[in-house]
């Protein structure tokens, strides 16, 4: 099994609570934390500085391509930031736990 936590950043904490809920509900990750971030960003000829909300997706490599579709599907950023970090070592039981909640059924 390969874990994966999945990362994106949105512009509220609304948001962030509405797409965390819906991809834990859809069964496409066993769990989402969120987080408040200041980003730096260089965007359209402007350098921005703006408070974020990142979550960070517990999920599995079979799961990628459906929390990503989830993802855009939800986000209002014209270009949403999303990648994955693979979980290089886990606690067993734990990674039980994220394959269960990431059946995606």
């Amino acid at each position: 099994m390969s874990l994966l936590v999945v990362f994106t950043t949105v512009a509220s904490r609304d948001e962030a609570r509405r797409m965390a809920r819906a991809l834990v509900e859809r069964r496409l990750a066993a769990c989402a934390e969120i987080s408040e971030v200041e980003s730096f960003y260089a965007w359209k000829g402007a350098v921005h500085d703006e408070a974020e909300w990142r979550i960070a997706f517990k999920t599995t490599a079979a799961q990628y391509a459906a929390v990503e579709a989830a993802i855009r599907e939800l986000h209002r950023y014209e270009l949403p930031a999303i990648h994955a970090e693979a979980a290089v070592r886990a606690f067993a039981p734990y990674a039980a736990w994220v394959e269960q909640g990431s059946s995606g059924s």
